[in-house]
């Protein structure tokens, strides 16, 4: 299953070890809670960046996919569960 959507928020969930790991907000998702997969981007030069979903968590504001590389508010993206 794929759907389009657009990054509207993202935070840094953690860092350990100087790695990192971001959470994204989309402006709509087919993910739920401990789902993962894949959201694809493409950059103005046309290169596709595919990063993994982690996992998926849900407070107040919606559900957050644990990714870790990040991407831009105003991000558009497809997603797709695994």
């Amino acid at each position: 299953m794929s759907f389009s959507a657009v990054v509207v928020d993202i935070r840094e969930e953690r860092k350990i070890a100087g790695r990192q790991r971001w959470q994204v907000l989309l402006d709509r998702t087919e993910f739920r809670a401990g789902d993962a997969g894949t959201l694809e981007a493409v950059a103005r030069s046309g290169a596709r960046l595919v990063v993994l979903v982690l996992g998926a968590v849900e407070d107040v504001d919606g559900i957050w996919h644990q990714v870790d590389k990040p991407l831009m508010a105003g991000t558009a993206v497809i997603g797709s569960l695994e």
